[in-house]
């Protein structure tokens, strides 16, 4: 199993490479680039159902879809079945073609609010919440975990069998302990034994960075792969690994076109938030965005001190015709 057409609940996509829910990250401008790079679904960033639930303007806001931004999956975090259920049909108002509903968050902040990975350690509440948000919505709906809390630790049988009968139409499991965060080996056996004890399809995910760590997710028995931080340097990564799973020799994106796609996605991004607090946004992922490039430590640098759009194209449009020269 490996490249194909896939369905979940009554939603056909178009591949199983899928783009990852990240926070501060996969915002609307940053989901474009990655459809246009081939993923078959992508994520937006997790929003608070507790937020909704108070009528955040801001929270609202993240779960806009635009026209050109199907299929897509909105993520909600939340510990009540209710507030849950209400916040999962504000996101299918707001044109969401999936819920996602994460467990697998593992950050502390989220981790003392009940919320996210330590649902985990309440598989009843998490099948309640599920089989709320199911009742509220006409969309698919799926629920995305990690292997356990430790490394010794597999809660993916149980909690995949869970999220099957609660009525999930598909899994994600994220193949790493919530110890480990985004660091470390993958458990492939995990991932296989959780994958064989349910008819949903199962999509695994972490530390996707090729098409050999893709395969072997499909060989693992994974339905799919989910791709988080590797996307935000490369989003055509999804049609690169689809093209070498195919047995085609992909041309990996050149440090000239990675620059390219910064420009864009800064447009992108400044019709989001405007010329200069686009800009601004786009420092967390510069690091990302320019690692490994030639001279991009200088260039990142020298970024950082770009204070509008026009600055920060300018700078990058300087180093593609240098970097033509060399």
């Amino acid at each position: 199993m490996t490249v194909r057409k896939i369905k979940i609940g009554g939603l056909e996509l178009k591949n199983n490479v899928f783009l990852s829910p990240m926070a501060g990250i996969t915002n609307s401008a940053f989901r474009s680039l990655c459809l246009e790079g081939g993923a078959g679904l992508v994520a937006g960033e997790m929003v608070s159902a507790e937020s909704l639930k108070y009528l955040s303007k801001k929270s609202f806001k993240m779960l806009k879809v635009s026209p050109g931004e199907h299929p897509i999956a909105v993520q909600i975090f939340g510990a009540d079945p209710e507030t849950m259920a209400a916040a999962a049909a504000h996101a299918q108002a707001a044109g969401a073609d999936i819920i996602d509903i994460n467990a697998s968050c593992p950050v502390k902040k989220i981790l003392r609010s009940g919320c996210g990975a330590m649902l985990m350690k309440k598989p009843l509440l998490l099948g309640n919440i599920i089989i709320a948000v199911k009742k509220s919505v006409k969309i698919p709906v799926t629920v995305k975990f990690r292997v356990g809390f430790t490394e010794k630790e597999n809660l993916s049988d149980l909690l995949a069998k869970t999220a099957e009968e609660s009525g999930a139409d598909a899994i994600t499991v994220h193949g790493r302990p919530v110890s480990r965060m985004h660091n470390g080996e993958v458990n492939l056996d995990f991932l296989n034994k959780a994958a064989s004890i349910v008819k949903v399809p199962l999509i695994g995910n972490g530390g996707v960075t090729s098409a050999a760590q893709a395969r072997e997710m499909f060989e693992a028995g994974c339905a799919g792969v989910s791709i988080g931080r590797a996307a935000v340097s490369n989003p055509r990564i999804f049609s690169e690994i689809i093209s070498e799973l195919d047995g085609n020799i992909s041309e990996h994106t050149g440090d000239c076109d990675k620059v390219k796609t910064l420009i864009r996605f800064l447009v992108l991004n400044s019709e989001l938030y405007g010329e200069v607090y686009g800009v601004i946004r786009a420092r967390k992922l510069i690091g990302y965005w320019l690692k490994g490039l030639r001279g991009g430590a200088e260039l990142r640098k020298r970024f950082m001190e770009m204070k509008n759009l026009n600055e920060a194209k300018a700078l990058l449009l300087q180093y593609i015709e240098k970097d033509k020269r060399l």
